[in-house]
């Protein structure tokens, strides 16, 4: 669904905005349209919630034109800066987990601050992220303000050979192939008890699942690094460099009934740069 639209989770919070700068730049290599998604929520009885107005009884004729003067400022404010994209704004209403994921079923892309105005301090990655990249029907990336790297960097995808994985590794050589910087590729592995000697086996495997992204990508430059101990570990390691890091939604350790991976959630929490979740629809 490379036309279909790039939707951005925004509440007009420090970290929506810094999600909304990766999507716009996304748009620009892809030509996608852009659609901002506010989302309302409830939660107390004597007032609703909402970032960016005051709280007031629910409903809120007042607030609710002023949220929606937010969403229309910020997306004419897109896209005026990138004139070549088609950018909207929409506000809805309902629990934003669960009203985002509704809504990605006819995206090309879910974008997400990793906290909006309802985070706690404390908090690296909010619920609404997390909750959003494990039940998502399409990629999700996460952004976090300060954890976005220069534009020189390499997309560093992890790969095991799960199907998620190997879904990840293709959206990770297409966008590395747009942006025409490097693709990284990592493999993380267990030393048994021979140590090294298992590695070539390893290695064969990471390069027959590239073999048709080299066909399809002949110029992209493409490294394969097997590195020893955790998934989690390497790949925020590579984050620190990266200007990108892809994983699947579960790797070959993940139970049959998570939505989402241990490694996938460690890098949400504390990657370097943004992360994308990739799965199946």
């Amino acid at each position: 669904m490379r036309d279909a639209e790039i939707l951005i989770g925004y509440d007009g919070s420090t970290d929506a905005s810094v999600a909304l700068d990766w999507a716009l730049d996304e748009a620009e290599h892809s030509g996608q349209p852009v659609r901002l998604a506010y989302v309302f929520e409830w939660l107390t009885v004597a007032g609703w919630v909402g970032p960016g107005v005051a709280p007031g009884v629910w409903p809120d004729d007042t607030a609710r034109r002023q949220v929606e003067e937010l969403v229309r400022k910020a997306a004419a404010d897109a896209a005026t800066a990138h004139p070549g994209l088609t950018v909207t704004g929409e506000v809805y209403d309902g629990p934003p987990a669960l009203v985002l994921q509704e809504r990605s079923a006819e995206a090309g892309l879910l974008v997400l601050g990793s906290r909006g105005h309802g985070g706690f301090g404390g908090l690296l990655a909010g619920s609404t992220a997390v909750a959003v990249t494990a039940h998502a029907h399409c990629p999700v990336v996460v952004v976090r303000d300060g954890a976005v790297s220069g534009p020189a960097g390499p997309v560093a995808v992890g790969v095991d050979g799960s199907e998620p994985s190997l879904v990840a590794l293709g959206f990770a050589a297409e966008r590395a192939a747009q942006r025409q910087v490097p693709l990284r590729v990592l493999h993380a592995w267990t030393p048994g008890p021979g140590g090294a000697a298992g590695v070539p086996d390893e290695r064969e495997a990471v390069e027959q699942a590239l073999e048709p992204w080299r066909r399809t990508y002949a110029e992209l430059s493409i490294t394969v690094d097997l590195v020893p101990g955790s998934p989690a570990a390497m790949l925020i390691e590579a984050s620190r460099d990266a200007r990108l890091v892809v994983v699947g939604s579960r790797g070959r350790g993940g139970l049959a009934g998570t939505l989402l991976g241990s490694v996938s959630q460690q890098l949400i929490q504390h990657a370097h740069c943004p992360v994308a979740v990739v799965r199946e629809r």
